[in-house]
């Protein structure tokens, strides 16, 4: 009898020795299942680790850092946007060219007269925006030194005096307006001169117009990292049909009337190429 009870105990022992392996091999068989995925997907690199034939990257000039009273300079391989005398690579989005006042060094928002946008279109890219909300402060909530910048002119970045002023979270400064608060209220006060670095990478579609590919975008508000690679829902919330219409892979830069005077200065562009 004890020797059948020993036999037993074995056996069960066994048994849940082969179970525990077999739910490890099952637990792993995802894992292992994504990554020949990812192999499968991603092409080979003809180029080995430190490899001297490895095309070095293009030499550039940095830029210069802004204070409150001078705009800085732009990297060297950047599109100047602004040159702070005139609105020559805008356009009004209703026809014709831009109506908003260029003052020193800076253009600011006309009421009444409309979006504006680029001449020309971007598709993936480095954007830096510099802009200032009224001081003294008019209004609260929405109503108070409202503009947006719209990557693609379609998906907006919240241009808002959010310094002491409370509104709903995905509506504050450097929100993707309508889907992602920033991580931080890092606003500085009315009037002073605020910057946004921002890294875009658009939506890609197929030959059948199906999206392949959400927009992408990461945000430093004032030097400060407020949207972290985060995955654009589709067109601005208040926007009417489907979150991603087929488009075009390159669209104008588009900065929008709200009825606020919004100061704008030292916008330029760099667009980002496929790292091979």
């Amino acid at each position: 009898m004890r020797r059948t009870i020993l036999i037993a105990r074995s056996l069960l022992i066994v048994a849940i020795l082969m179970t525990l392996i077999a739910v490890r091999r099952l637990s792993k068989a995802p894992l292992m299942a994504q990554q020949d995925m990812w192999l499968q997907w991603t092409p080979p690199s003809p180029w080995k680790p430190n490899d001297r034939r490895r095309p070095l990257p293009p030499v550039i000039t940095p830029g210069t850092a802004s204070t409150q009273t001078s705009a800085g300079a732009p990297p060297s391989d950047a599109i100047l946007l602004f040159n702070g005398k005139d609105l020559s690579n805008w356009e009004s989005v209703n026809g014709g060219p831009a109506r908003w006042t260029v003052g020193n060094g800076y253009f600011v928002v006309q009421h009444g007269t409309g979006d504006i946008r680029t001449r020309d279109s971007y598709g993936d890219y480095q954007l830096h925006v510099e802009w200032a909300t009224p001081n003294p402060p008019h209004g609260t909530d929405q109503d108070r030194g409202n503009s947006g910048v719209f990557l693609q002119g379609l998906y907006e970045v919240q241009v808002l005096d959010s310094y002491e002023n409370v509104t709903y979270a995905d509506g504050e400064a450097a929100a993707v307006y309508g889907q992602y608060p920033p991580l931080v209220n890092a606003s500085r006060k009315p009037g002073e001169w605020q910057t946004y670095d921002i890294v875009f990478h658009g939506a890609r579609f197929d030959s059948q117009g199906r999206l392949t590919r959400r927009a992408t975008v990461t945000i430093f508000h004032n030097g400060v990292l407020v949207q972290d690679h985060v995955e654009i829902k589709g067109q601005n919330a208040d926007h009417v049909g489907p979150p991603y219409p087929p488009t075009p892979a390159k669209l104008p830069l588009r900065l929008q009337d709200h009825n606020h005077p919004v100061r704008y200065r030292n916008i330029w562009i760099r667009e980002l190429k496929e790292v091979g």
